[in-house]
């Protein structure tokens, strides 16, 4: 028998340490060559390492959470022989419930037995009746051992549940498997209701609570919230969704605000900037590197749809989804998550009323999407029903003034409440 070291790999060029934030084996584990041990992450990508090696777990060099240096000792391995691992012992308890089964058996046929010899009782006294089929009638004191087959006994010895504690449902009161289940699920239910759980915070979810709170501390925030009539621009969206034609992405509403995003920066450019609060600098970006704030299943991810400014609406469309779907799927690059000048975010159905998103620093600007409604809104005299929506956005007050903030906003809603200048050039 051998030990063998493996090492935490480079995982990247660059990285000088990722975090453990899955153990695939424990201590103990035997594994085979090419078998996942652990998944570690570095910046926003997570990695699988695969043992070289089969063998027995010997020694694992950290718990989840913990960030070791490239190089250090991941996980030590016990090299295996071959020889497979002797067959587990019988299990005691089911030996013991086999004997319960045999005895309960035995005392149900003495019973029968000993109710067909026994005198016929008294008039007042209370009777028992022990006659195959039928199940002896059960005391309301409840005093008497419970009535319930062995099978029945048997999946309440395996569960620790006490019979007594059950009303019996069967015929004269017997326990019958529907009452075990629903005892089951009541224990269960009050269990879950009275438990605690501690979770703690590692991977990604850990990175964007560093990143929040860094955000909300440093960036002087504010919000502007402007109503916004898209009935013009949604029956646009409806009718090139309409032509059908199949190299052609289907449109939701990102990529117009995408188009109405960059031609308002053409005359905000201080929207498109990052700001270094160490050095105290401004850096103003000529091209636009949207970022486009996405869900997946392990927290938000903002991939960057690059050089925005020279996409078309169909190019705009079919980026988007690109960028955002490999983020879902934890395939996306480091290049693809990094790089943002400007961000978009939208809850898309669950949009809400109002909100007030955190810029992603070191940019000072972000453009938040709330849910379209249809609203009464008062033309040529009277009401009539129009499709509107709030853009609710969040600026850095260090270095965008309110007068600024809201002129931006004010020439995005008037591009996307007249959609055909999306497409004028200039």
């Amino acid at each position: 028998m051998g030990e063998r070291a493996i090492k935490m790999p480079d995982v990247g060029e660059g990285v000088a340490e990722a975090e453990i934030v899955e153990w695939c084996v424990k201590v103990g584990d035997l594994v085979r060559e090419d078998q996942v041990v652990a998944s570690v992450m570095t910046d926003k990508a997570t990695v699988e390492i695969p043992t070289p090696v089969a063998g027995k777990v010997l020694w694992l060099g950290g718990a989840v959470g913990d960030v070791l240096a490239v190089g250090a000792p991941l996980i030590r391995i016990e090299t295996a022989d071959g020889a497979k691992p002797a067959p587990a012992a019988r299990n005691e308890t089911d030996a013991a419930l086999e004997s319960v089964a045999r005895e309960l058996a035995a005392l149900n046929r003495r019973a029968q037995d000993a109710a067909k010899a026994a005198p016929a009782p008294e008039p007042s006294a209370p009777t028992f009746a022990v006659a195959a089929p039928a199940a002896p009638e059960v005391s309301s004191a409840r005093s008497h051992r419970p009535w319930a087959s062995p099978a029945v006994r048997r999946r309440a010895l395996q569960a620790g549940v006490d019979l007594g504690e059950i009303a019996g449902g069967g015929p004269q009161g017997r326990i019958v498997h529907e009452d075990l289940d629903a005892y089951l699920a009541r224990s269960r239910a009050r269990a879950r209701a009275t438990q605690s759980e501690t979770i703690k915070i590692v991977g990604l979810r850990k990175r964007i609570a560093e990143n929040m709170a860094e955000s909300s501390r440093r960036v002087a925030h504010f919000s502007y919230v402007e109503e916004i009539d898209v009935t013009a621009l949604e029956e646009l969206r409806a009718a090139l969704n309409a032509e059908g034609i199949p190299e052609r992405p289907k449109l939701t509403l990102l990529p117009f605000l995408v188009l109405a995003l960059v031609k308002s920066v053409a005359n905000f450019p201080q929207m498109n900037t990052h700001y270094d609060d160490e050095a105290q600098t401004l850096t103003r970006h000529g091209a636009v590197h949207l970022g486009i704030a996405t869900q997946t299943a392990t927290g938000l991810m903002v991939p960057v749809l690059r050089h925005a400014e020279a996409r078309d609406i169909w190019d705009c469309a079919r980026e988007i989804r690109r960028v955002s779907e490999a983020a879902r799927q934890g395939a996306a690059t480091r290049e693809e998550l990094s790089g943002s000048t400007l961000t978009l975010t939208s809850l898309g159905a669950l949009g809400g009323v109002v909100s007030t998103p955190l810029v992603n620093r070191p940019e000072v600007a972000i453009v938040g999407v709330n849910k379209i409604v249809v609203r009464p809104v008062w033309r040529d005299g009277g009401f009539v029903p129009r499709k509107v929506m709030n853009l609710s956005s969040s600026f850095d007050h260090r270095v965008v003034d309110g007068h600024d903030a809201a002129s931006f906003i004010q020439r995005v809603r008037v591009l996307l409440e007249t959609p055909a200048l999306l497409f004028v050039e200039g």
